[in-house]
């Protein structure tokens, strides 16, 4: 009975439209039942986010097509997850332990890495709302130091970009987005240079970001 009823105070606490850190961090700490095998009463206020639903649409897409991969057994790929810094607990009672200060700390790697293949695979994923180009600020520079490192390990390494509105999402090589940031200095990207230079993902019910499709074609056996 005790369980019941702390799992209706979390859904009162937690409405439907979460913007992306909350969502986020419930979920993280639901899965760890973090401290003691019972799921926490969490309070989250303050951590607001701007930009909370940027790449939310892309990043469920991708892990829907992560775990298709998955159930076929052809390839083994997962979203990290976003490191969490808990500052205080209120253990008023054990079994009703509350975490009421948390914050996310910097991630310091890309979002998505697995391997497929037999090959290191190692992805950042960015979503624009605009019709006509990427700001590549998108692309943080710690993300972009770490696509350097692991092309020098000749992992498989890319960024997924979605243009939204268009319902379009393109894989584009690590070596080309580290090139046109860090060497060209582009500020932003036009659709077009999407459309010259990366791939477009296939997309299907099942499968909606088949992204190892572009790998097979790109790195054949």
């Amino acid at each position: 009975m005790e369980n019941k009823q702390n799992h209706t105070v979390q859904k009162a606490r937690f409405p439907q439209k979460l913007n992306k850190k909350r969502l986020i961090l419930y979920n993280y700490l639901v899965m760890v039942n973090y401290p003691n095998g019972k799921k926490a009463s969490v309070s989250l206020e303050g951590l607001n986010d701007n930009h909370a639903r940027r790449g939310m649409s892309l990043e469920d897409d991708i892990n829907t097509s992560n775990s298709f991969y998955l159930s076929v057994d052809k390839a083994v790929i997962y979203k990290k997850p976003t490191p969490i810094q808990i500052v205080h607990v209120d253990y008023k009672q054990r079994s009703k332990a509350r975490i009421d200060e948390a914050y996310f700390r910097k991630p310091s790697t890309t979002d998505y890495n697995g391997v497929y293949r037999g090959l290191p695979v190692d992805f950042e994923a960015k979503e624009t709302h605009s019709n006509s180009s990427f700001p590549t600020s998108l692309v943080q520079a710690h993300q972009l130091d770490h696509l350097e490192r692991v092309l020098r390990q000749n992992a498989v390494a890319f960024v997924l970009v979605r243009f939204s509105t268009k319902g379009m999402t393109f894989y584009v090589e690590a070596d080309k987005m580290i090139n046109v940031i860090r060497k060209e200095k582009k500020k932003s990207l036009p659709l077009q240079w999407f459309l010259d230079n990366a791939h477009l993902v296939p997309s299907s019910l099942r499968n909606p970001v088949d992204y190892l499709t572009v790998v097979d074609q790109l790195y054949k056996e």
